[in-house]
């Protein structure tokens, strides 16, 4: 019991704290229209930044099944933090759905910042499996290898192997370092 109310009282932080980073301006809330293109235009930035930036991720990202681009995950808190963002599934160089990415974490941290996160469905089994569940969470539903790119800036196939690939973007560039298990994907209804 106690360890379900810690984990109420911590996701309540978590989405107090994200809540926090937002404006309120008293407009209407966007169409959903409004909001699918935002995300489609985010992200095909992210994409040809992550083009730009990585050698060889153009063709990995060609070979891939299913891309999940998410242009803007913010993560928030205070000893208590959260991250979430919106992002666009595409198959055959088409959208197929939208999605959100949650996950919470405890410990020390403060501030805000944002990443982008693209997820690589190499094979139509992951594809397949991520489309067809409620939800689908990182290292539980299925594992998640992060790319890691060499010392000549290109990425390492030795390491690209794995039925789902993830890239990491920040303002600095590729995250090398980052663990998604716990993330949460949810298919968004827009």
């Amino acid at each position: 019991m106690l360890k379900r109310t810690f984990a109420v009282l911590a996701l309540a932080c978590a989405g107090l704290a994200l809540n926090g980073c937002t404006t309120t301006t008293g407009a209407a809330k966007p169409s959903s229209a409004a909001v699918k293109t935002e995300i489609e235009q985010g992200a095909y930035t992210t994409l040809e930044r992550l083009y730009k930036e990585v050698k060889g991720s153009r063709e990995l990202v060609q070979k891939a099944n299913g891309v999940l681009v998410f242009p803007n995950v913010v993560a928030a808190g205070f000893v208590v933090g959260g991250e979430y963002g919106k992002g666009v599934l595409r198959t055959g160089g088409v959208v197929a759905d939208y999605y959100s990415v949650a996950s919470l974490s405890v410990g020390f941290q403060a501030g805000a910042q944002s990443k982008a996160v693209v997820l690589l469905f190499m094979s139509r089994e992951a594809l397949d499996k991520f489309r067809n569940g409620k939800g689908w969470t990182a290292g539980v539903d299925g594992s998640v290898a992060l790319i890691k790119v060499g010392a000549n800036g290109e990425i390492d196939t030795r390491t690209a192997n794995n039925p789902v690939q993830a890239f990491v973007l920040t303002n600095a560039g590729l995250m090398a370092n980052l663990n998604l298990e716990g993330t949460k994907f949810s298919k968004l209804d827009l």
